[in-house]
């Protein structure tokens, strides 16, 4: 049975470190005096009250929790704390809706990097700054869900990447004992986002908009201090960069781990995800490149060449920053950018989609199907990394695939029953459920979602939280033999 109190206790730890983490907006503001002072105060302010409510609520109830209070805890907690990560943008923009103001805080805290805002450029920096800080902390958050709580949670297909995880863990319980698994995480987090604070400076950039596109290239996300994005810049130098961080991005984060651990490049190769993750995004940019070329895009094939891998890297990635608006480009190349979105990023990873691991299990599974056609009584295991895969995993994935493909036909038509084209409607949600952001058309690369109606910003939230948090972690909440004993 869920322990309710057991769950609101640990929300309202993860709602006082909301409350702090608007402290660091808040000198933003306080030291730039950019005119939002006063709505960083009022949010934390009321994140803290609302934190000790419930602190106080639950005292002497607090509990172990068990497996299916994880559930609810990730579902209650991603699909909550976003409200509170809102207030500032509310006590800030006067007109601004709690709609509008809800998809922005999900689409910076799941990295998808949708925007209702037009006029970054303009915007206080405390406020571009409180976004993207959202966004890293995000990408925190899921690398700690895909690595040390899905797994055990077991939810599509997740189990499979247990062994990978640098920390001890008990199967039925989440301990405190996990805390081992997130420092580490948290250590080689920091280090990369510091490393790519400090190459975006020398690149160019100056040390706020360095630590900004730091926080939102790590976790992914994609969001920007500037309407242009990295075409504010137009500089090789800063794309070349953020295309190696982008690719560390990713990867696996426990893989990363063992790198530190054991100090040998060979982590990356005995990893089962990564070389077709690599080989992937190098031949896609290849071949876009050269479609570019072809049709006279960029007469230069180095010009092809640069425009191609940064705005795939991006969009493959999930990460969502452009350099040009290729919503221009033949439609081959938008559309095969967007497919990448859905398998390209690794387990593990602040990505989001299918992820690479999955993927590759479900080629095998073809093969093995084909396979099994023409020799019946053969036994044809499916390997990965040198491991036998179960069935049950094979099960799991192909169930989370199915959903997956369901969700997006669902909300496909919904959007386009409340009046939006097919071709944006099916773009935004492949952008919004594998946490990309840009889609097609008015919601390209060069647009925002600022056109959207309440229903569709709210459709499209939910589809956001579905995406980050791999459907079944918040689907199984709904169903009735979940509050069951």
């Amino acid at each position: 049975m869920v322990q309710p109190f057991a769950v609101l206790h640990a929300l309202s730890a993860l709602t006082l470190v909301m409350a702090l983490a608007m402290g660091v907006p808040l000198l933003v503001a306080e030291l730039l005096d950019d005119g939002a002072r006063f709505a960083f105060e009022g949010g934390m302010l009321a994140t803290a009250a609302v934190g000790g409510f419930l602190r106080i609520l639950t005292y002497g109830k607090q509990r172990e929790l068990r497996v299916r209070d994880g559930f609810l805890l990730v579902a209650s907690g991603w699909a909550g704390l976003p409200v509170l990560a809102a207030l500032p943008l509310v006590l800030y923009f006067r007109d601004l809706s709690l709609t509008r103001a809800y998809f922005e805080a999900v689409s910076a805290i799941t990295t998808t990097g949708a925007t209702v805002f037009v006029g970054l450029d303009g915007l206080p920096p405390s406020i571009n700054f409180w976004r993207c800080q959202l966004q890293w902390m995000g990408g925190m958050g899921i690398i700690v869900l895909a690595i040390a709580i899905l797994p055990m949670l077991g939810v599509g297909g997740s189990q499979l990447f247990k062994a990978e995880t640098p920390g001890p863990m008990k199967d039925n319980k989440l301990t405190p004992r996990m805390t081992e698994t997130a420092k580490a995480l948290w250590l080689v987090y920091g280090l990369i986002t510091l490393a790519c604070t400090i190459a975006m400076k020398l690149a160019g950039m100056d040390w706020l908009d360095a630590l900004m596109h730091a926080f939102t290239t790590m976790s992914l996300g994609g969001m920007s201090s500037h309407d242009a994005s990295f075409a504010y810049w137009n500089s090789p130098v800063l794309e070349a960069v953020t295309i190696a961080f982008m690719l560390l991005a990713g990867m696996n984060f426990s893989t990363h781990f063992l790198l530190l651990r054991k100090r040998s490049l060979s982590v990356y190769a005995s990893d089962p995800e990564v070389p077709a993750y690599l080989g992937v995004l190098l031949v896609s940019v290849l071949v876009i490149a050269g479609l570019l070329w072809w049709v006279g895009a960029y007469p230069e094939w180095a010009s092809a060449l640069r425009m191609s891998a940064f705005n795939v890297v991006s969009v493959a990635t999930t990460t969502g920053y452009t350099s040009v608006d290729y919503g221009l480009w033949p439609v081959f190349a938008p559309m095969w950018m967007l497919i990448m979105s859905g398998f390209t990023s690794c387990s593990g990873s602040t990505g989001a989609g299918i992820k690479m691991m999955r993927t590759r299990l479900m080629a095998q599974q073809a093969v093995r199907e084909m396979r099994r056609i023409l020799h019946p009584k053969a036994v044809l295991p499916i390997r990965l990394g040198g491991r036998v895969v179960e069935n049950q995993i094979i099960f799991a994935v192909l169930a989370f695939m199915l959903v997956y493909g369901v969700c997006i036909v669902v909300v496909t038509l919904l959007l386009a029953l409340s009046g939006m084209n097919i071709v944006t409607a099916f773009s935004a949600t492949m952008a919004c459920i594998n946490n990309l952001g840009p889609g097609l058309n008015e919601i390209g690369p060069s647009g925002t979602y600022a056109s959207l109606n309440g229903v569709q910003l709210s459709l499209l939230s939910a589809t956001m939280l579905l995406g980050r948090l791999e459907m079944f972690t918040l689907l199984i909440v709904f169903t009735p033999g979940f509050w069951r004993r």
